[in-house]
């Protein structure tokens, strides 16, 4: 047991300590447009509902893991959008608004980027022009993230299924 602790304490002493305090950088979508202008980058939008119980594990779990929210910082403006949100929202030249629709409505920026498949959580990928890559549905681990996050910072979609990246993909992450 003292061993473990030990062998613990000396991993842990090794780990830089701006990983062990990474946390995702989330912007609003108006702010991620107005910095991609000055520094061109791919935007990921998490898009999710406050009732969303797999949203908030996705948070904890999968953003809050160092590895994956250091790549995100670094290769990606991090965009929160809720897909019940009130909020007018004004990007890329056209205003979205709220769409009251039964006991509780969408927002139409996430139906837009969601392709009207609004399920939750989903992330939406975004081109350096503002264009929309595609967006993913469901629950994504670290491990089922991280290699998607590097197949779309790398563009290697324009040249390489995701299923053939994923065979040579060299994961980060601790396990």
């Amino acid at each position: 047991m003292k061993k473990e602790i030990f062998l613990f304490l000396v991993a842990l002493s090794l780990t830089p300590l701006s990983l062990l305090s990474q946390q995702v950088n989330w912007v609003s979508i108006e702010e991620a447009e107005k910095m991609n202008r000055e520094n061109p980058k791919k935007i990921m939008v998490d898009v999710y509902t406050d009732w969303c119980g797999w949203c908030k594990k996705m948070d904890m779990e999968t953003f809050g893991n160092p590895v994956i929210a250091s790549f995100i910082n670094k290769h990606y403006y991090a965009v929160k959008l809720d897909a019940e949100g009130k909020n007018e929202i004004t990007f890329n030249g056209t205003t979205y608004k709220f769409v009251a629709q039964g006991a509780r409505g969408y927002h139409e920026l996430a139906a837009g980027l969601l392709n009207g498949k609004m399920s939750f959580p989903s992330i939406a990928y975004l081109n350096e022009e503002l264009q929309l890559l595609g967006a993913v549905p469901g629950y994504m681990t670290p491990i089922s993230i991280e290699p998607l996050l590097n197949y779309i910072a790398e563009n290697k979609f324009t040249s390489q299924s995701l299923e053939d990246y994923q065979k040579s993909f060299q994961s980060k992450l601790i396990e």
